[in-house]
Order: structure tokens, then C-alpha cells, then sequence
């Protein structure tokens, strides 16, 4: 049975009512690997022929919660950055992404961006999913056409993000 965009979004709900910590991180981790393996999902939502890169599927109105679909045609590369005040979950659908997290070296002060440096880099294959909590600072490298779902614990559309600068 397809899980549905409904279904998914409860589960996602549930995982946060019950926990709104890294406990239910981790739990609405696991509704997107779910979401991820379900190709009938994936073709529907996140499909390869979509016109928009990112595209909000759900926004929760009780909780703020987002569900994003993202689609890259072709090769991009982050900068280093956090999702300021929120957390995010990456599950990657096709394709992969090179991820690369950063480790504060210097914070931000008196207008100039925090500095960080290198701590780690990791593929996201198919079917993984990664849970980003407030302040992680990471960078997606990707070399070709790639589609991922996004979870933000707030729409980033709406907030300030930390300027960041790699040293």
C-alpha cells in the first residue's frame, strides 16, 4: 500500500506531539526513510521532471513543520550554513548528495559571519535520511541530477539563518 502525503504528514505530527526533541527528530527520521522506499511516494511527490527545486508539499498548521520536496537537475554546491532557529532532516530519493558538516570555529560577532572549519563528509545514497538539530552547520555537494525530502521543523522560507564563512 502507497503511504500517502496525508499519512506521512500524521505520522510526522505524531513523532512530534509525543517528542519535540531528538527523540521525535529520530522518529520522523524513520516515517521518511518509509517515505523514501515507497517508489509510488516518491514518483508522485518528488517526481524527476519537476519544474521547481524546492517545493513545500506541507506546511503543519499547529506545529510548523515542513514537508519539502526537492529537485536538482544537474550538479550544485552548498555553502556551509545552519537552518538558524530550527532543525531539518535530509532523506535523499535519488541520486547522491555529499554532505559535509562544518564545526564552529568563531561565532558570529559585530556583523561579521561565524567561521568554521571541516569536521566530516558523508554520502547520502537513496534511502538515507539525516537528522540536522538547531545549530548544525553542514554543505551538500551534488554532482548531478539529485531529489531529496526535506523536513524543517519550521519553514526556512520565513527565517534568519546564522552568516556563516568557512576558514
Amino acid at each position: 500500500m502507497t503511504y500517502t502525503l496525508d499519512d506521512f504528514a500524521a505520522d510526522c505530527r505524531a513523532a512530534l506531539q509525543q517528542n519535540s526533541g531528538p527523540d521525535g527528530y529520530e522518529a520522523v527520521r524513520r516515517h521518511v526513510v518509509r517515505a523514501l522506499n515507497d517508489e509510488a511516494f516518491v514518483a508522485e511527490h518528488v517526481p524527476e521532471d519537476s519544474d521547481v527545486e524546492r517545493n513545500v508539499l506541507y506546511e503543519d498548521p499547529e506545529l510548523g513543520f515542513c514537508i519539502c520536496a526537492h529537485v536538482y537537475k544537474g550538479a550544485k554546491q552548498g555553502q556551509p550554513h545552519d537552518h538558524g532557529p530550527t532543525w531539518a532532516i535530509y532523506g535523499q530519493a535519488a541520486g547522491e548528495t555529499e554532505m559535509t558538516d562544518w564545526r564552529m570555529v568563531t561565532p558570529p560577532k559585530d556583523g561579521e559571519p561565524a567561521k568554521v572549519e571541516l569536521d566530516r563528509t558523508y554520502k547520502l545514497v537513496p534511502g538515507d535520511a539525516h537528522v540536522y538539530e538547531v545549530g548544525a552547520i553542514h554543505a551538500p555537494y551534488r554532482d548531478g541530477p539529485t531529489r531529496l525530502i526535506r523536513i524543517e521543523g519550521q519553514n526556512t522560507d520565513n527565517l534568519e539563518r546564522t552568516p556563516i564563512e568557512a576558514v
